[in-house]
């Protein structure tokens, strides 16, 4: 893999975040703004969720991010049969050392792509919560911790496909953020049609950064400043979600977000101004990510969760 350019080593970490995008940019074409939510998602240390149909790019989103960072990467498809030791890993014994070894699962990676999530039965959807909230994995009496930075970037397909399971809510909440890339506009899509499959682009794709470097931009996220009129903005819109005693389609907003999905949201908020070149948090940062990081938890589906979100916004008025 080609070794980053030594200008960004001292270039602003805007400027780097912006070739970084624009080399995402050149795989998943005319997706601007879910490649920059999937970049804030893991600046600001949280996993990812890509509800879609199939074949819109979401594993070639995973795979073109692990090589732009220079991060190990793993695939799971996840299937009916998929067994939660083939996620985590399974100890197995050495009639020489006459002790069992552990083997390590494809958890144990930088970037790890749970492809088709929503097909694996509970039990196995379940073996991802304990890696995904501590960043840990106990089996056999140990607990094992996992690389650090560490990124899941989980797709689904509409959950009325069938062969769906889906998600607990519980499993929903381990998400900071969940996406759709939805259909190429027809430009975008004729250069898709003209210039083939784009995943053949990725190994020659270069590191523009690696662990150490993302571990810096993630630091860097969690130091942007918020002001106390920031966080009355975003109180307001958590008081607004838990309001909602509505019916119908609206009925799924009556649960509201919980005092976690605040601290993620603010999280959301200062990697999204660190991506825009900004030192703290304006009342845009949030609007930009909360139907990404609200959506899911809010209606249970992506899109109408987002539907309801960006209602909210239009009815919470600024500081």
């Amino acid at each position: 893999m080609t070794v980053r350019p030594l200008s960004l080593d001292t270039a602003p970490v805007a400027e780097q975040l912006a070739a970084v995008l624009a080399q995402l940019g050149r795989i998943i074409v005319g997706k601007e703004l879910p490649l920059k939510l999937a970049l804030t998602c893991l600046l600001a240390r949280g996993h990812l969720l890509i509800e879609d149909i199939p074949g819109v790019g979401k594993s070639t989103l995973a795979q073109a991010l692990s090589a732009t960072l220079g991060l190990k990467y793993a695939r799971v498809q996840f299937t009916s049969d998929l067994l939660p030791a083939d996620v985590l890993g399974v100890s197995i014994f050495d009639t020489h050392a006459q002790a069992f070894r552990f083997h390590a699962g494809p958890i144990f990676n930088s970037v790890v792509l749970a492809d088709e999530i929503n097909r694996a039965p509970p039990k196995t959807q379940s073996a991802l919560l304990e890696a995904m909230e501590e960043r840990q994995v106990s089996q056999d009496g140990q607990t094992r911790m996992l690389p650090d930075p560490f990124f899941i970037i989980a797709t689904q397909n509409p959950v009325e496909q069938v062969g769906a399971y889906p998600l607990p809510e519980s499993q929903l909440d381990r998400f900071l953020m969940s996406i759709e890339l939805g259909y190429p506009g027809a430009a975008e899509e004729r250069e898709l049609l003209m210039g083939g499959d784009r995943r053949a682009q990725i190994p020659r794709l270069a590191a523009l950064a690696d662990a150490p470097l993302l571990l810096g931009w993630q630091r860097e996220a969690a130091a942007v400043h918020v002001s106390p009129a920031l966080l009355d903005y975003v109180q307001a819109l958590l008081a607004a979600t838990r309001g909602n005693t509505g019916s119908g389609a609206d009925a799924g907003a009556r649960r509201g977000l919980s005092p976690r999905a605040g601290l993620l949201l603010l999280c959301a908020a200062r990697a999204w101004a660190l991506v825009s070149g900004r030192p703290m948090v304006l009342p845009e940062d949030v609007q930009a990510v909360f139907p990404a990081v609200a959506g899911h938890r809010l209606a249970g589906g992506t899109r109408a969760g987002a539907l309801q979100a960006r209602a909210l916004l239009r009815t919470v008025a600024l500081p």
